[in-house]
């Protein structure tokens, strides 16, 4: 009997040691549309789209930016501080520790990021909503953000650009979430009086509260291939209207060809289209050499 414990507990486990090789985490991506299993620094490279189908993953707010600006260089606008649990919310979980465990995924103090720099030469103020920070979700802390990047935006006298994905509004914080809506459709308005351009970049998705508001407020709206665009999901509509809802319903380029988008532009062709318009709407010819 005590020879088998002994081949159980101490050779067994010494083999599996030695069998077992350390394999790097998330070396390979699968993409969602073909199932293709593509090098993750492949991915990388070519800007978080899989190569062979074209796919548009998800892209980190860090990416993002550094992909924007010229030579990724920018300043990081500081946001203006709010109370972080207003309603003392807790479901399974508090909202406080929510949170919390959102900052340490992300390395990010809420679902929104503002920068100013240049893009082909031309001063942007950018912004850009996570998803991976609670859903991109819109609460005091997003709504500031988004306030302050138009504010931002007034004082530098640029175009404001936001890339949006959320999935609407936090329901941690009830109806200082709500608010955010009114507030930064304000803030919209301040940014075109100032004759300011205001570009909205759809990714996937972008649903809920922040579809109803900002997002869809933009003088020039442009979507990324297959984004997810709407206000309640495609499933929800169709439980209520007990109707099955057209091939690409919601999708970008639905949207575009029913007229509730601009364009669809592909993120290696963002950069340039941006600054393009951004020349256009501002008379100015500055055009990186």
């Amino acid at each position: 009997m005590d020879s088998i414990n002994w081949i159980s507990n101490v050779v067994r486990p010494k083999i599996r040691s030695f069998l077992k090789r350390d394999t790097p985490q998330n070396l390979w991506i699968k993409c969602p549309e073909s199932g293709q299993l593509v090098f993750s620094k492949d991915v990388e490279a070519n800007l978080f789209v899989i190569p062979g189908s074209g796919h548009h993953m998800r892209m980190s707010t860090g990416a993002r930016l550094t992909s924007m600006f010229d030579d990724g260089a920018y300043e990081e606008i500081a946001l203006p501080e709010v109370p972080l649990d207003p309603l003392k919310f807790r479901d399974e979980k508090k909202y406080v520790d929510r949170l919390r465990d959102a900052k340490a995924k992300t390395s990010l103090i809420d679902a929104v990021k503002i920068a100013y720099g240049k893009v082909e030469a031309v001063p942007l103020t950018i912004g850009v909503q996570d998803f991976d920070f609670m859903g991109g979700s819109l609460g005091m802390a997003a709504g500031e953000g988004v306030i302050k990047g138009m504010e931002t935006a007034i004082a530098k006298k640029t175009p404001f650009v936001l890339f949006a994905s959320s999935g609407g509004a936090r329901m941690q914080e009830g109806m200082f979430s709500l608010m955010q809506m009114p507030r930064t459709t304000v803030a919209v308005r301040k940014l075109r009086e100032a004759k300011l351009p205001y570009i909205v970049v759809l990714t996937n998705p972008t649903t809920g509260g922040v579809t109803a508001s900002y997002a869809m407020l933009g003088d020039v709206h442009i979507a990324e291939p297959g984004a997810l665009i709407g206000f309640a999901g495609p499933r929800v509509i169709e439980q209520t209207i007990r109707e099955k809802l057209p091939e690409g319903f919601q999708r970008a380029e639905f949207l575009k060809a029913h007229g509730m988008v601009d364009m669809v532009v592909h993120r290696h062709e963002m950069k340039a289209t941006i600054a393009r318009l951004c020349r256009i709407l501002t008379k100015s010819d500055k055009k990186a050499a």
